[in-house]
């Protein structure tokens, strides 16, 4: 079968590579990867050891690091909130949603994407878990995004999530996103929001190289690919200003630590120099 034909022809080539890095790292199942994605991976391996070396960090490293915080983060809620439900966005190959059905198979863990990709995904899925169900689609900068929370009982918390997305944004798209999460949401007691971002590299010797790469990756992906923010502070005042009430930021160099606690020589608004943080956002409603 040619390209051309293949089911999985309409999955950007991020998704690819994305999907096919976690089945290497062994924490996802092989109807998630790729021969596209094991081509990436091969093709720009020279590419991303070198970055490891000279840049402090790689795709694949922050691929790592960003799937590791938001999984444990969502553990972590899990076992404050029980009856957490889950939304993940654009969620691509990620194997977030099987994992977790694995670990807690009474979880209402629901994943949105574009029509074609919610197609290929609700296939992949229902070949190794029968059980699990379809993947919903709907336009996330339109009012369709309301329907999608009326999927989940708005008796109990409810959590989104989005990995490799909102950088794909400029601001006025991702404040309309994050306006919607938080409006829309109003219904339910507790409203969670992880993401992971990539802050303006202003920490890095070679910031200069990662801006030309992210302009590559623009012009490759065709979107607005971009980093907004150069301080901790200014994303959460960012996130605020959408009508989160709490808004922490986690940065691998201190999260990552060990033992993992917080370093007195850091402030908190301070960018430490990691190419991606994790973002927990919280609105809580009276209802």
């Amino acid at each position: 079968m040619t390209e051309s034909l293949s089911q999985h022809r309409h999955i950007s080539f991020t998704a690819h590579y994305t999907g096919y890095i976690w089945y290497k790292m062994g924490i996802s199942h092989p109807v998630f990867a790729t021969s596209k994605g094991k081509f990436l991976a091969k093709l720009v391996h020279p590419l991303e050891s070198w970055a490891e070396r000279h840049v402090g960090g790689s795709m694949r490293t922050t691929l790592k690091q960003r799937h590791q915080m938001i999984d444990e983060h969502l553990g972590q809620l899990i076992s404050e909130y029980p009856q957490l439900q889950v939304l993940e966005i654009a969620s691509g190959l990620s194997p977030r949603s099987w994992n977790f059905r694995q670990k807690f198979p009474g979880i209402n863990y629901r994943e949105l994407d574009l029509p074609d990709m919610a197609r290929i995904k609700t296939n992949a899925l229902q070949q190794i878990d029968q059980d699990a169900p379809e993947v919903l689609s709907a336009d996330i900068f339109s009012a369709e995004l309301a329907n999608i929370f009326k999927v989940f009982d708005p008796q109990q918390p409810l959590v989104i999530i989005s990995e490799g997305l909102i950088n794909y944004f400029d601001q006025k798209m991702l404040f309309t996103l994050l306006k919607g999460i938080t409006e829309y949401g109003q219904g339910f007691s507790e409203v969670h929001y992880l993401s992971d971002i990539y802050p303006e590299p202003v920490k890095n010797k070679l910031a200069s190289f990662i801006w030309a790469c992210s302009r590559l990756l623009k012009f490759m992906s065709r979107s607005a690919f971009t980093f907004h923010f150069k301080s901790p502070q200014e994303l959460q005042q960012f996130f605020q200003q959408a009508g989160f009430m709490q808004v922490e930021v986690e940065q691998p160099q201190r999260y990552f630590a060990e033992p993992r606690q917080q370093n007195p020589h850091y402030e908190q608004d301070e960018h430490l120099g990691d190419l991606v943080w994790m973002i927990h956002a919280v609105k809580k409603n009276s209802v």
